[in-house]
């Protein structure tokens, strides 16, 4: 997949973003979510960020692909996901 960048409005909490795209007169539409993965929701919130994240993106809907990891914060780290194509 080709990339580019769209500046998303900045939003507390979860987002659901769905992007209508026309490429080669084709329409599709992308279907994105942006989650926030509190730190203190680990199991060790004292251990390792990695595995953390590691552990609480096992639990996730399997119909959704981690798309980005953004910068994270002292509380949290937002993660977006892309739907899966059927």
């Amino acid at each position: 997949m080709t990339h580019i960048a769209i500046p998303i409005p900045t939003a507390p909490g979860k987002q659901d973003i769905q992007v209508e795209v026309t490429i080669n007169n084709e329409k599709q539409t992308l279907h994105y979510r942006v989650e926030l993965f509190y730190w203190d929701d680990c199991s060790n919130p004292q251990g390792h960020r990695a595995d953390c994240l590691s552990e609480m993106l096992a639990k996730h809907d399997p119909n959704w692909t981690v798309y980005y990891i953004g910068s994270p914060t002292d509380k949290f780290v937002p993660i977006t996901f892309v739907e899966k194509r059927g």
